[in-house]
């Protein structure tokens, strides 16, 4: 991914890209932030407080994969002060949606890996990982809105301390599991990150990379209801939202149970079972653990 227009690199712990900001905003008047996903906006809001409002570009469960950005949601990043991405090369579509909002708005990249680099983007999905989001955002925040800056450095030490209880309480549910049953078989590759953390296994993904677009061959797809019973996995997972048919075919000719509704790329609406970040890694450690034990 290139980004284009006029962006230079400032000197960050993480990657802020700064361009001319908004036309109409006065020093007194608040930054308007927005966050590409909704696990990024509500990391952010617990960075910046009362003090700003952070908004999620993307509604609950629309992943980036599959979002084009519609003309309100350019509207909205053209008229935004700093614009939160993931970076890794998730956001697929946001060159062209900063050409579309003419390359205004500040960029601040959380994962601080600015391009796709080969690397899984999917950082989020350890604690561990997301304090240095924290960290970046803080960062970002600071230098766009000085005055704000101990306000911001206070709730990330508050919110970092919270990342590290939920590390703790992952890795006491993942020991309920018998070591021999720590195995993971995914819908597509996402939970690399979690299993590396926590000491499971991945044993099998059903759609290759990092993208839910793709598809296996036959080949690829009895070579992996192969591996799944030589392996002994009793489920796959699968994430909110995906079609589960291809699924199904895999459980039913491996001999396995499908375990769907972990969100990984969104969170749920404020009534569901995932809405926050730390209520979505919760949800999803319940899901694999009791499929698991």
């Amino acid at each position: 991914m290139k980004f284009t227009g006029r962006v230079v690199l400032l000197l960050l712990s993480g990657l802020l890209l700064a361009c001319n900001g908004p036309a109409g905003r006065t020093p007194s008047s608040p930054l308007r932030v927005v966050a590409v996903e909704t696990f990024l906006a509500d990391i952010a809001q617990n960075v910046a407080g009362e003090r700003l409002q952070v908004q999620a570009l993307l509604p609950p469960g629309v992943e980036p994969h599959d979002y084009e950005p519609s003309p309100r949601d350019i509207a909205r990043v053209a008229e935004c002060d700093l614009l939160i991405v993931n970076g890794a090369g998730l956001e697929g579509f946001l060159e062209r949606l900063l050409e579309s909002a003419g390359g205004r708005a500040r960029i601040l990249v959380a994962s601080g890996v600015l391009a796709e680099s080969g690397v899984d983007p999917h950082f989020w999905l350890d604690p561990n990982h997301v304090i240095r989001y924290v960290e970046n955002i803080r960062d970002g925040l600071s230098q766009a809105d000085p005055e704000g800056r101990a306000l911001y450095a206070r709730n990330a030490e508050a919110y970092i301390a919270r990342l590290r209880e939920l590390d703790r309480w992952i890795a006491g549910q993942v020991q309920e599991i018998p070591p021999e049953r720590r195995l993971l078989v995914t819908d597509h590759q996402v939970l690399g990150y979690f299993a590396d953390r926590y000491g499971l296994r991945i044993v099998g993904i059903l759609v290759p990379g990092t993208s839910p677009e793709a598809a296996p061959s036959a080949r690829q797809m009895a070579q992996l209801v192969e591996d799944i019973r030589a392996s002994g996995a009793p489920a796959i997972f699968l994430e909110t939202g995906e079609n589960s048919q291809l699924a199904r075919q895999l459980a039913a000719e491996a001999g396995i149970r499908v375990v769907s509704g972990l969100y990984t790329h969104s969170l749920s609406g404020p009534d569901g079972p995932a809405p926050t970040y730390i209520e979505m890694m919760r949800h999803n450690t319940r899901l694999i653990v009791e499929a698991l034990k």
